[in-house]
């Protein structure tokens, strides 16, 4: 009975530590098909502090304007030399629809500055019609910007802060057009892996089978599960499958970004054995003065008298180290760092170890 009391225990305290590394499906793979679709517009800004274009220099900004007014019933071709307006802007809008969104849903917009306009902060965006890829019209686009940018201008200097020719509207746009897509009528069903796995998808598609039975999922390529919904309510399956857990495997890699001096190196990174040496001449020149004070009464004058000291270390007190082999990431790190080794020299250590062969893992330089 002790012995019992000891094992559940155990038990106990495991427990948390196996299911740490285990994540939702919902959080490491999407439904395929199910999708955004990117909407885009050309539309007119205006209201703006004499920030906008200069219709001299943007003439699309000059026809866009002319042809707004004419829709709206005012005549300016004959005047059109004197239009020269700086409160308008030509500018671009982008949208993502998201999946299932409905007529009268709202959407966040960006807008853009096309022309020549310097700031679009306090401008406010003409009803612009925002098209698919189809060519068809599924939101309309209007509303006041924001742009989170400060600009200031004084007749020496100029101060910015962001970016003030880019701006957003929170729920800018309203859909006009659904997109048809029935998921309650698709029983064959996939799901892809955002970062593609065999070892992730198998164990996916055990899960899967091990809580809805057999024949229900099968992993038929590194990215894709496919699944058989066929006699089952599809979106209350769906909704069990994305909260089951499966503990996602990754291979070995190591990301340098050699300009930034960024190492990220995955747990499955093992190093075989190899000696390490890391050492360089650094030279330092410190440059003071000494100043000479004469005696009371001497006649003399104080004298500032240059001194420079050289100090060169050739690395010669750094030792040879020996990483054993098959050492984990840790070990790995740890002997590096015993060594006195910054980000840009674990760099080129890194790349070195991989050209030895003792690196077992991708190494990836950016």
């Amino acid at each position: 009975m002790v012995l019992l009391r000891v094992l559940l225990g155990l038990c106990a305290l495991l427990w948390p530590l196996a299911a740490s590394a285990q994540v939702r499906i919902k959080d490491i793979a999407d439904l395929e098909g199910v999708r955004t679709n990117q909407l885009v517009g050309y539309g007119l800004v205006v209201g703006l502090s004499g920030t906008g274009d200069k219709l001299d220099s943007s003439v699309f900004t000059r026809q866009s304007l002319i042809g707004m007014l004419e829709r709206l019933g005012v005549n300016t071709r004959d005047q059109e030399a004197k239009l020269q307006t700086k409160n308008v802007a030509a500018v671009m809008v982008t949208a993502e629809l998201p999946a299932f969104a409905r007529t009268g849903s709202r959407i966040d917009v960006s807008v853009s500055a096309l022309g020549d306009a310097s700031n679009l902060t306090g401008g406010t965006l003409l009803v612009t019609p925002l098209l698919a890829a189809d060519g068809e019209v599924y939101a309309v686009a209007q509303g006041a910007l924001v742009t989170g940018a400060i600009a200031a201008r004084g007749a020496a200097t100029s101060v910015t802060k962001g970016v003030p020719t880019s701006a957003r509207m929170a729920n800018g746009a309203t859909v006009e057009r659904e997109i048809a897509y029935r998921l309650a009528n698709n029983t064959a069903l996939r799901l892809g892996l955002r970062n593609p796995d065999l070892t992730t998808a198998h164990r996916m598609a055990d899960a899967i089978r091990t809580a809805l039975g057999a024949g229900t999922a099968q992993a038929t390529d590194p990215k894709t599960v496919v699944l058989n919904l066929a006699g089952r309510d599809v979106v209350d399956t769906l909704a069990k499958i994305e909260n089951l857990r499966v503990e996602p495997d990754s291979p070995a890699v190591v990301v340098v970004d050699e300009a930034s001096g960024t190492i990220v190196m995955g747990s499955n990174v093992r190093v075989s054995m190899v000696a390490i040496a890391q050492g360089g001449l650094t030279i330092r020149v410190t440059e003071s003065a000494v100043v000479s004070q004469p005696g009371p009464l001497s006649g003399g004058s104080t004298v500032a008298t240059p001194s420079t000291n050289v100090q060169v270390d050739d690395g010669s007190s750094r030792k040879l180290g020996i990483l054993s082999g098959n050492i984990t990431l840790r070990d790995l790190v740890d002997s590096l760092n015993a060594l006195g080794v910054g980000p840009r020299d674990m760099i080129s250590i890194l790349q070195s170890i991989k050209a030895a062969g003792a690196l077992q893992a991708d190494l990836q330089v950016r």
